[in-house]
């Protein structure tokens, strides 16, 4: 951040006088549109992220095991892993739209920094489109291990093209590979110094792909506790239901870990989104952690639990290092700071129960090659898909709305990148109106291919006992 400001010719922090602002009665009503369609989109990455590798997974198992209910789960989950793919076209391609007609100002001054990325994100979804095809619709129609081999193009391209997406929010939370000469125009640009040397990409990056796995892993397990509840027993339904929630349990003690970093992280390069997920507004050295608590206009927060000098351990790991407060920028260069709060300790609260929830399964599981007897853990189950979900949402509102009132940190005002036609509240409501269209029809797709019969020698296997109904 420093060389940018350098290199940009006496640009200070704050000052933003190298963009116009756009006179635009909703923007509020433009960032939430977006933030609509980023909250539909997200978890459908999740689902490009991780679930084309546990599909193949368990395709490879039965041809391992030559055990059939390994192969069955493999052709149900492919029809429902190209359905959410048809979805994310759908939110995908309306956030594409929305970048152009809601923010160019951002599109116009930038668009060749991180135009290679977007470039080869397209490529990667067609790459990705083709063989998701290819996989869903050649079953039993070439050799199993040709089939197989078909589906890896899936899994990397799902990788590599939310690793260029990944990498433009990083840049905007860490602007580099640019000058801003006197004119205000962009120059010099270095498209791989920006997207790929930056500070904020791999901590991002790691942080996103095990909450996809972790999103992924609980919201199918759930589907499977619920049937485990109800009775249904069998090595189908074990099956369905133990390799997600393993891989989620792997993955959400890690988290714990890879959010310390990316925390740390924002402490060293934004400051000001550090305290507002604290509510810290005057430099403090041996900093305290605030939980819960309303911050207040006299600068106070209200309710909260105060733990001495955490937060200067946590975000250095010196409980006595110094913490820049909100006082140190003016008030107009503060994000919305209860919004950052409430996000930020839903997002902590809920990785943190995961990761609980996730030690009870592992602990039984290794000590005593079982699974938990009792019916509250598969309840808790059911209820961590969800939860996941609802941290994944809140991870993504701490990061943007976080960055605010920049789209580019530091350099870009959120004012001055917004469009300035009118429409925008009819925008929102015909976009709204298309995701709800969206949301019944996957919802109606779904449910049919969870009524789809199983096969008849896995079906005898799988029917419930009187006595456990």
């Amino acid at each position: 951040m420093l060389d940018l400001i350098a290199a940009a010719g006496d640009f200070a922090f704050g000052a933003g006088q190298s963009f116009p602002k756009v006179d635009q009665e909703y923007l509020l009503q433009a960032r939430q549109m977006q933030a609509m369609s980023f909250a539909m989109h997200i978890p459908l990455v999740c689902f490009g992220i991780a679930f084309p590798s546990l599909v193949i997974f368990m395709e490879w198992l039965g041809l391992r095991t030559g055990k059939a209910h390994f192969s069955a789960l493999a052709r149900r989950w492919s029809k429902v892993m190209i359905t959410l793919f048809a979805a994310g076209v759908v939110t995908g391609t309306l956030l594409s739209f929305e970048l152009g007609m809601l923010w160019p100002g951002f599109m116009s001054a930038f668009g060749d920094v991180f135009g290679l990325a977007f470039g080869l994100e397209g490529f990667s979804f067609f790459i990705e489109a083709i063989f998701i095809s290819i996989y869903v619709y050649s079953w039993d129609k070439i050799s199993d291990r040709r089939h197989i081999l078909t589906g890896i193009p899936v899994i990397a391209a799902g990788i590599t093209g939310s690793l260029m997406v990944i990498a433009v929010n990083a840049w905007m939370n860490d602007p580099s590979g640019f000058s801003i000469d006197q004119a205000g125009e962009v120059t010099n640009v270095k498209p791989f110094e920006a997207l790929f040397a930056n500070g904020h990409l791999w901590p991002q990056l790691t942080h996103m792909y095990l909450a996809a796995y972790i999103v992924v892993g609980f919201l199918i397990a759930g589907v499977y506790a619920f049937a485990w509840l109800k009775g249904r027993r069998g090595d189908y339904f074990r099956t369905a239901m133990v390799v997600p929630l393993a891989v989620a349990c792997l993955a959400a003690p890690a988290q714990l870990l890879i959010g310390d970093w990316a925390a740390r992280t924002v402490a060293e390069d934004q400051p000001i989104k550090l305290a507002s997920f604290e509510g810290l507004y005057e430099t403090t050295d041996g900093a305290p952690e605030t939980i819960l608590g309303w911050y207040t206009d006299d600068n106070t927060i209200e309710y909260g639990i105060q733990i001495p000098k955490l937060l200067s351990f946590l975000a250095y790991h010196d409980p006595n290092a110094t913490v820049q407060g909100l006082e140190t920028v003016p008030e107009d260069d503060w994000p919305p700071i209860n919004v950052v709060r409430m996000s930020f300790q839903t997002m902590v609260a809920i990785g943190t129960g995961l990761a609980a929830l996730a030690a009870w399964f592992l602990w039984i599981w290794f000590r005593r090659r079982r699974l938990p007897e009792t019916k509250w853990f598969y309840r808790a189950v059911i209820l961590a898909g969800p939860a996941a979900v609802v941290a994944l949402i809140a991870g993504w509102v701490t990061t943007e709305v976080g960055r605010q009132p920049w789209v580019v940190y530091g350099v870009m005002r959120t004012e001055q990148a917004v469009t300035g036609a009118d429409g925008v509240v009819f925008g929102f409501a015909a976009l709204l109106a298309v995701y709800v269209a969206l949301v019944t029809t996957v919802i109606w797709v779904l449910r049919r291919i969870a009524r789809q019969p199983l096969p008849p020698e896995i079906a005898a296997l799988e029917e419930v006992p009187d006595g456990a109904r």
